[in-house]
């Protein structure tokens, strides 16, 4: 879902840590990413996504595992396989793209520990990006996520809802190195007894950098760091998130 790609000797057009951006994989490029978020409190999620196109770069599946840290519990999270179209921005040229993702996560979490939620659940998201000039491109995001009968810690079962909007505007300082700052805003619904759910919010602001080193072989290796910062509903919370991706 994130990486940085170079065209001839046109600039970067850069995608987000947080976000997703709408750019799928060109025909032949296998990209893997790793994401770690460390939390205030201790808390930690590390994440893999293997992107790869399907036939053509109109088509791309991926998929991403997640390994939670919540409390004194570390153990594998429920598992996305997404799905993604690029409906527009196929053209080098084009300024705007467009590519709507649809994911089944699967139930591979465990409910007992909030590493999962007991249930398959689906999401769909749907990313644009706008190259506003050779130095500023920006990414938006709006998408739900719907889990049927999920369960929370006692096993108790309800249908929940999510929803996500979010925006990234990076600035393309050099060639390799990018300057980014996300916001991000979610509601999610917690079971809290049978048929009984309660709605839960947060808003984080997330600056960091990222850059690229390309090796004679033709892979791309991507790393990057950022400090995301809760506000609103979520003053006080703050964090540390890294990035590393490799692409040939």
């Amino acid at each position: 879902m994130f990486t940085i790609r170079v065209f001839g000797q046109s600039a970067i057009e850069d995608n987000s840590f947080l976000l997703e951006e709408a750019y799928n994989q060109e025909k032949g490029v296998i990209q893997y990413i790793n994401t770690f978020q460390r939390n205030r409190n201790g808390d930690w999620a590390y994440t893999f996504t293997n992107e790869m196109p399907v036939k053509k770069q109109q088509h791309q599946f991926s998929y991403t595992i997640p390994v939670l840290r919540n409390g004194a519990t570390t153990r594998l999270g429920d598992i996305y396989l997404n799905y993604r179209f690029q409906f527009k921005g196929l053209k080098e040229n084009d300024k705007v793209a467009v590519a709507p993702r649809f994911s089944v996560i699967l139930p591979t979490g465990k409910y007992q520990n909030e590493t999962g939620t007991g249930a398959t659940g689906f999401q769909f998201n749907l990313p644009v990006s706008i190259k506003h000039s050779s130095k500023i491109v920006t990414h938006w995001n709006a998408g739900t996520t719907f889990t049927p009968r999920a369960r929370n810690v006692l096993g108790q079962r309800a249908n929940t809802t999510g929803f996500n909007l979010g925006e990234s505007t990076v600035w393309l300082a050099k060639p390799n190195f990018n300057v980014l700052v996300e916001t991000v805003w979610n509601s999610n619904e917690n079971v809290i007894a049978t048929k009984r759910t309660q709605k839960e919010y947060s808003f984080l602001i997330n600056p960091g950098i990222r850059w690229a080193w390309n090796l004679k072989s033709g892979m791309q290796i991507v790393p990057g760091i950022a400090a995301p910062i809760g506000v609103g509903p979520s003053r006080g919370e703050h964090g540390v998130f890294l990035y590393l991706s490799f692409e040939k």
